[in-house]
C-alpha cells in the first residue's frame, strides 16, 4: 500500500492506496532552494529593490499624497502579514507619515472581516500603526464602463488616492486564468453589479485556468487596472507549504505576467493520461473553510478525470457552503443542467460557481469527504463519504481493481495537463 497525507481542514489525514493503482500522486515541480523566513524576507526586499517596469516605490511616492494598499481577504492565502510591513517600510523612508496609508482588504462579494481578522491578516504592529478597512465599508465610484461593457463602480478610497498599491499571490483561477495582478481591484475593490458583469464574461469557452490571451475575464480585469492606474504591485507565488517562494513587483501587467510564467514553471504539471478516479484535497485551512473555496480543487481535478470517471474532493468545509446566493441556487436546482442552463438565462454571483460545481459532476461522479451534512453534499449532487477509506473502497469497486488513481495534495494550486 501506499501512503498519502491530505490536508483537511486544520488536520492531515491518511490515505492508502494499492500500489498497483497509483499513478501518481501530482506535486509541484521542486524548487531549486529550500525556504525558510530569512529567504522569504530577502525574496520580497529584492523584488521591492529591483521593481519590473517601474522605478522603486520609494522613488514614486512623496510626502503629503494619500496611499491605498490593497490587502487580500481572509479566504486568500496571500500572506499580507510578509508583503506589507516592507512595503509600509519603505512609504515610511520616503517620508509618507503612517495616517497618509490606508489597507483595504478587497473583499468582492465575500463577507466582512472580524476585526480579530484584520489583526491576524497584517499583524499586530500595522494593525495598531495603519488604519485598516473592508472594502465593501466604502462607498463606491462611478469611473464609466471598460470596452466590454463592464461598470467600472470602485470603492473611494482606492480611486481617490494618490498612489495605488495591489498586494496578493499568484495561482490559477478557474476562469480568470491567474490570480494577482489587478484582480486586486476587480473583483477586489468593486461593487456587487461590477463584479456581476465582469464575471458573466467566463460564460466564453477561452475563460479557462491558466489562460490569459484571448480570456475576455482576465482582459477586462486588467483593462479596470489601467482605467484606475494601478501605481505599484508586490505579488507573490506560494510553496506548498504557503512560503514565499518567489515575489514580483513593479507594474501591475509586467510583473504579474512574470509571476504567471514563474506559477507555470512550478505548477502546471504533467500526467501521462487522465485517470479513472483523482483523490483530490482543497489544500486545507483557509482553501477548505467552505464549498464556495473548495470548488476551486475541484474545478482542476476535473482536468485529469476521464469521462465518467470519479473525483474524491476532501475538504472539512466546516462553513458549509460559504455564501447566500450560491446555497440558493444549488437549492433550487432539480439537476445540474438546471444550474447551467439558469446562468445562461440569468448571470448572478454565487450561481456562477453552482454552475461551475454542475459542469464538473456532468462530467465525472463526485466523492466528498467533508464536515458537511448528507443532506448539503447530495444537494450538489456529490456522494457524501464519511472517510476517505470509505470512499476510494467505493471509487475501486465501481471501476474495478485495476483501475487508475491520480492523487492531488494540493488541488487549489496545481494545474495538470495530459503531454500532447
Amino acid at each position: 500500500m501506499e501512503k498519502v497525507k491530505l490536508k483537511y481542514g486544520k488536520e492531515l489525514i491518511d490515505l492508502e492506496i494499492p500500489a498497483k493503482n497509483l499513478m501518481k500522486v501530482l506535486l509541484a515541480n521542486p524548487l531549486e532552494h529550500e525556504i525558510d523566513e530569512a529567504f522569504e524576507r530577502e525574496e520580497i526586499k529584492n523584488a521591492l529593490q529591483n521593481p519590473m517596469g517601474t522605478p522603486m516605490l520609494k522613488d514614486m511616492v512623496r510626502k503629503g499624497q494619500k496611499i491605498v494598499i490593497m490587502a487580500s481577504d481572509i479566504t486568500r492565502p496571500a500572506p499580507s502579514y510578509k508583503m506589507i510591513p516592507p512595503l509600509v517600510e519603505e512609504l515610511t523612508d520616503a517620508g509618507i507619515e503612517d495616517e497618509d496609508i490606508k489597507i483595504i482588504f478587497g473583499m468582492g462579494i465575500h463577507r466582512r472581516h472580524t476585526e480579530e481578522e484584520k489583526r491576524k491578516l497584517v499583524g499586530e504592529e500595522l494593525y495598531q500603526r495603519i488604519r485598516c478597512v473592508d472594502s465593501n465599508e466604502e462607498m463606491y465610484i462611478d469611473l464609466g464602463h471598460t470596452s466590454r461593457g463592464t461598470p467600472i463602480h470602485l470603492c473611494r478610497s482606492i480611486v481617490e488616492a494618490d498612489i495605488r498599491i495591489c498586494t496578493g499571490n499568484i495561482e490559477y483561477h478557474y476562469f480568470a486564468g491567474y490570480s494577482g495582478g489587478a484582480k486586486a481591484i476587480m473583483p477586489g475593490a468593486a461593487n456587487y453589479e461590477s463584479i456581476r458583469h465582469n464575471h458573466k464574461l467566463q460564460l466564453d469557452d477561452r475563460a479557462a485556468s491558466g489562460v490569459l490571451e484571448g480570456n475576455p475575464v482576465r482582459e477586462d480585469i486588467d483593462e479596470i487596472g489601467s482605467v484606475l492606474e494601478i501605481t505599484f504591485i508586490l505579488n507573490v507565488v506560494l510553496n506548498e507549504k504557503k512560503q514565499v517562494a518567489k515575489a514580483f513587483a513593479g507594474d501591475a501587467y509586467q510583473a504579474h505576467r512574470a509571476g504567471c510564467r514563474f506559477l507555470d514553471s512550478l505548477y502546471s504539471v504533467c500526467i501521462p493520461e487522465l485517470a479513472d478516479i483523482v483523490v483530490v484535497s482543497a489544500g486545507g485551512n483557509p482553501k477548505d473553510l467552505n464549498m464556495y473555496q473548495a470548488q476551486k480543487a475541484l474545478d482542476n481535478a476535473s482536468h485529469a478525470v476521464k469521462d465518467d470517471g470519479i473525483i474524491i474532493l476532501v475538504g472539512e468545509c466546516k462553513e458549509d457552503f460559504g455564501e447566500e446566493t450560491f446555497e440558493e441556487w444549488i437549492r433550487a436546482a432539480e439537476s445540474p443542467q438546471d444550474l447551467i442552463d439558469r446562468l445562461k438565462r440569468e448571470f448572478m454571483l454565487g450561481g456562477h460557481k453552482a454552475a461551475a460545481i454542475a459542469k464538473v459532476v456532468n462530467k465525472a461522479t463526485v466523492m466528498f469527504v467533508t464536515s458537511m451534512s448528507h443532506e448539503n453534499a447530495e444537494q450538489m449532487y456529490f456522494v457524501h463519504c464519511s472517510s476517505i477509506r470509505e470512499a476510494l473502497e467505493k471509487a475501486l469497486e465501481k471501476h474495478g481493481p485495476e483501475a487508475s488513481v491520480l492523487v492531488i495534495p494540493q488541488g487549489g494550486s496545481i494545474l495538470p495537463f495530459v503531454e500532447a
